[in-house]
């Protein structure tokens, strides 16, 4: 995915910082799952920016910070492999999107909850929402969706990969 970034020069001028490919991350407990993270910070960014990338940690964002990732969900039933060795693929997890998991149920997959904003853009395919009490609502490359801290699952029962955007704002409790 390409990523442009703008910025100032020190005589404020406005220019291109970067123009180049980020990369998708990917796990093995995650098949056919990418997370492509295009920007983030931990704290309040100051203006005007050099456009070097803030500092950020984790994958959800801290109340002061944000998110800006695109990620594809694959259809349900494409869990890992039989082989997969798990406390190998926990770490893989933790070093390649750390805190990814640490707001999800262990007894029910996928729901979780996160002090935050969610600003989420079906780019292609379809996806299901679910909510509490097994509340659903399909939707469609085009739809979008604004969650405000609310316990939430993503299912996919389609035969074809989902892509959605998705804007993370840190928020207070």
């Amino acid at each position: 995915m390409r990523r442009v970034v703008t910025g100032r020069d020190s005589s404020g001028r406005s220019i291109v910082v970067e123009d180049a490919d980020v990369e998708p991350k990917s796990v093995a407990a995650l098949p056919a799952s990418t997370f492509c993270h295009l920007w983030g910070s931990d704290e309040r960014v100051a203006l005007p920016s050099d456009g070097s990338e803030p500092t950020w940690t984790q994958f959800f964002p801290p109340a002061a910070g944000f998110r800006f990732l695109v990620w594809t969900l694959p259809p349900d039933g494409s869990g890992p492999p039989a082989d997969l060795d798990f406390a190998k693929a926990l770490d893989e997890i933790n070093q390649v999107l750390p805190g990814l998991i640490e707001f999800n149920e262990p007894d029910n997959p996928g729901m979780h909850t996160t002090d935050t904003i969610d600003w989420d853009y079906v780019v292609s395919g379809e996806v299901w929402l679910e909510l509490d009490d097994g509340a659903e609502v399909h939707l469609v490359a085009g739809d979008s969706v604004i969650q405000n801290g609310t316990r939430h699952a993503w299912h996919n029962r389609t035969d074809q990969v989902s892509t959605i955007a998705t804007v993370l704002i840190g928020a207070q409790k």
